[in-house]
């Protein structure tokens, strides 16, 4: 019987070895099985596991507050669990008992495990309000824009993302394939809770052997996987996107090719709309050849593609990058409009994708199936940031934020817990949040490795990796359920999240709230069985849990479907109308009006960005910087790992440029060069490429962070020492990171050796 684990980046097949680790193989049904997995047992990572508790030095000498300045710069002292959760567990009744919940911070943002019960930001979260509450994030990193903006327009991101028109509809319907940003397979390798079959690949070849046409709009022309070469690239400034769509739509209103019905049957709005577009409202019209001045594409191609558009099956996709910018709701809004124009939507092949290629479910044909849930209880405090705000919470207590469409205020936060995740990777602007690292009196973390996060927290207590406990895999849109046995022993003495929050929850009062009773493998056949009544109530029998756990598998590709995106509510938009305030597509939103944002209007609108290559800073900060999902890691994960650093140079991030950049600032293939702007200074090695427009660079996130302590300068290539920390608008809160300018340089002296990989310093108690 084969055994099979899962994470974000596929199923695998468990191979026992002997007495050494067992060997994980693709699984056999995968066409394209992402590598990324197979070196999750790999010693590089084994090396760095956090194996003991461990408490910073001051903190332990000190008590709680002292020398936070200290944090990541320090050692440790390893002590043992007992003490370890003595000491959590008091210093979280402290801190409620003097401050309240609402100064403690459930920080768990993160992929964590694939496992549906061991998911870390379900344990700490539950974990929290049993104890009483916490102040918890709403939204993400990827999709802050999207997630608040969306469901005012057409629908939530989440429905979105899981009713995305088909790869087989795609190929049999769809013309031509205009997207925004590429379709970037290299992040569809992952999903959130797994991947069964990886999906991307063999969907854009069927397109392709289908005929159709592919545009890529955007700096970079290589983020479109196998048909990057058969695809026209028209090269378009970084966060002009807005802009073209706008001189499109002006194209088919001004010459009458946009479709009138459609307007009038599906949405409300356009009135509103039309009188900005052309110019009457503000006395710009939104020409074509006022979008060339701005993105750079000429006023003839933008006229060319708007008519081809309108005389094609036509599906417009945008990537959630175009999002993750300063005013980045408006290109997912200005999308959603001119596919509504073009009156595609809800047709097999047609209509409006919010990012295809971002991950592997979108696009699925699997049916969407209930997967186990862990409650995480009822919320104990009401408070609450947009994720992306973290830094503006720990500077500015009690300073107001909106989110949309209300004002709210910023707790005074004396404590954050984090279980699963890096915040020194995905947060922007890394030396503000150094700072504001220093304002809480301590940081917990449970976590496997020795993290940038983990070395800058006072108290880190081992935690398991997925391959060393059991659990269940399933996600949305995925073809399996996945018995995840456990393969491997904890390495040192980690336990799973759940037993830390049990033995927690115990020494406060709460442990019954918490664990109601069961231990992991009890709450297993619970969630299990309470999926399977959901799912029978849908008309899907799965098997009882102990036939499930003796099998593995349980295969669900008989179920799939073709999907057509909003084909329903097209076909009877009355009957079965939208969730948005009148029921249709909101191409003018009343609502998000009436909020009087200054930089989110009614409707979709091109608004200047704080830093881009139209702005006077280009001056000092010529070059436009490009942050994308690394092809050889999710995020940080796995850094360490011989397949990541295996697209390192010596050890370094690489940093795409243009030929003609390089040239100009006398830079050569591999050089060690430095990347600085007024926010921080990062190293990286050259890459130059003809994939990337003049005027443009692109560095990988997910580099391990790795300042040096006197000079500050980040050794490894971590891409958010540069990026901006402000909100995409006052509607979202979102991150900003697309939206950078920076100048890049030859290193001068000496190299430092990087040390994102070395072990903390240890003191005996």
């Amino acid at each position: 019987m084969t055994n099979y684990t899962l994470s974000h980046w596929g199923t695998y097949e468990v191979e026992p070895r002997g007495n050494g680790l067992p060997a994980l193989n693709p699984f056999e049904r995968d066409r394209d099985p992402s590598p990324i997995g197979f070196y999750q047992l790999d010693p590089a990572l084994d090396r760095l596991r956090v194996r003991r508790p461990a408490v910073r030095k001051s903190w332990l000498e000190q008590g709680p507050g002292s020398a936070p300045e200290r944090r990541g710069l320090e050692p440790f002292v390893e002590v043992e669990w007992d003490r370890a959760l003595d000491l959590v567990a008091a210093e979280i009744d402290r801190v409620r008992s003097t401050y309240g919940n609402s100064s403690i911070f459930g920080g768990s943002y993160g992929w964590s495990s694939a496992g549906r019960f061991h998911h870390a930001q379900s344990q700490v979260h539950r974990f929290l309000n049993a104890a009483g509450g916490y102040v918890r994030h709403v939204d993400s990193y990827s999709l802050g824009a999207a997630n608040v903006v969306l469901p005012h327009i057409v629908a939530s991101m989440d429905e979105l993302m899981a009713s995305h028109n088909s790869w087989d509809m795609l190929a049999k319907h769809c013309e031509l394939f205009v997207t925004f940003g590429g379709v970037p397979v290299k992040n569809a390798q992952m999903n959130a809770g797994g991947v069964g079959l990886h999906g991307v690949p063999t969907g854009l070849a069927g397109m392709r052997a289908a005929g159709t046409h592919f545009v890529n709009i955007g700096p970079v022309r290589d983020n479109f996987g196998a048909v990057t070469d058969t695809a026209t690239w028209i090269a378009c400034r970084p966060n002009t996107d807005t802009s073209v769509m706008l001189a499109l739509a002006w194209v088919l209103f001004t010459e009458g090719r946009h479709d009138k019905t459609f307007l009038e049957r599906c949405c409300v709005g356009f009135e509103n709309f039309a009188p900005y577009l052309t110019g009457e409202a503000d006395g710009i019209a939104k020409t074509p050849d006022w979008a060339a001045a701005i993105s750079g594409i000429p006023a003839t191609t933008i006229v060319d593609l708007a008519r081809r558009m309108a005389g094609s099956r036509t599906m417009l996709n945008v990537s959630w990058s175009m999002q993750r910018a300063c005013h980045g709701e408006q290109p997912f809004w200005m999308v959603v409009t001119l596919a509504a124009m073009l009156g595609q939507i809800g047709t097999p092949g047609g209509g409006f994708g919010v990012g295809y290629g971002a991950a592997n479910l979108v696009g699925s044909v699997h049916a969407r199936v209930k997967g186990p849930t862990l409650s995480q209880l009822k919320p104990g405090v009401p408070d609450f940031i947009p994720v992306a705000r973290i830094a503006d919470m720990l500077l500015k207590p009690g300073a107001p934020f909106s989110y949309n469409g209300k004002t709210q205020n910023y707790p005074d936060i004396h404590l954050i817990y984090w279980a699963g995740g890096n915040p020194f990777h995905h947060h922007q602007d890394l030396n503000r949040l150094l700072t504001a690292w220093q304002k809480p009196d301590t940081v917990v973390v449970n976590e496997q490795y020795w993290t940038p996060t983990a070395k800058r927290a006072d108290i880190v207590l081992p935690a398991t990796i997925s391959l060393e406990r059991d659990d269940i895999g399933s996600a949305t849109r995925e073809a399996f359920f996945v018995a995840m046995k456990q393969a491997v022993p904890p390495a040192g003495e980690a336990r799973d999240d759940y037993t830390i929050f049990a033995e927690l929850a115990e020494r406060l009062g709460c442990g019954a709230t918490f664990s109601e009773g069961l231990d992991a493998a009890g709450w297993l056949s619970r969630l299990y069985d309470e999926s399977r009544v959901v799912n029978s109530e849908r008309g899907l029998d799965l098997p009882d849990f102990e036939t499930f756990w003796r099998d593995g598998l349980i295969d669900l590709t008989r179920l799939d479907r073709p999907v057509t995106m909003l084909a329903d509510f097209v076909a009877a938009p009355e009957k079965n109308p939208l969730g948005t305030p009148s029921g249709k597509i909101e191409i003018f939103s009343q609502r998000i009006a009436d909020f009087k944002l200054d930089d989110c209007p009614g409707h979709p609108a091109w608004l200047e960005p704080a830093e881009w290559l139209g702005a006077e800073l280009v001056a000092k900060y010529p070059l436009h910087l490009l942050t994308d999902q690394p092809a050889r890691r999710l995020h940080s994960q796995l850094d360490a790992s011989p397949h990541s650093t295996g697209g390192k140079s010596g050890g370094r991030e690489l940093v795409y440029m243009n030929a003609a950049d390089a040239t100009q600032r006398g830079l050569a293939e591999g050089q060690i060069v430095e990347l600085f702007n007024d926010r921080g200074r990062c190293l990286a090695a050259v890459t130059i490429t003809s994939d990337i427009m003049p005027g443009v660079a692109r560095l990988n996130t997910g580099a391990w962070f790795d300042p040096d302590p006197a000079s500050g300068l980040e050794k490894h290539g971590n891409p958010n020492v540069l990026t901006l920390d402000v909100p995409a608008s006052g509607l979202s809160q979102g991150c900003s990171a697309q939206t950078c300018l920076i100048e890049i340089a030859a290193f001068a002296g000496p190299v430092p050796p990087v040390t994102a990989f070395c072990l903390p310093e240890f003191e005996m108690s």
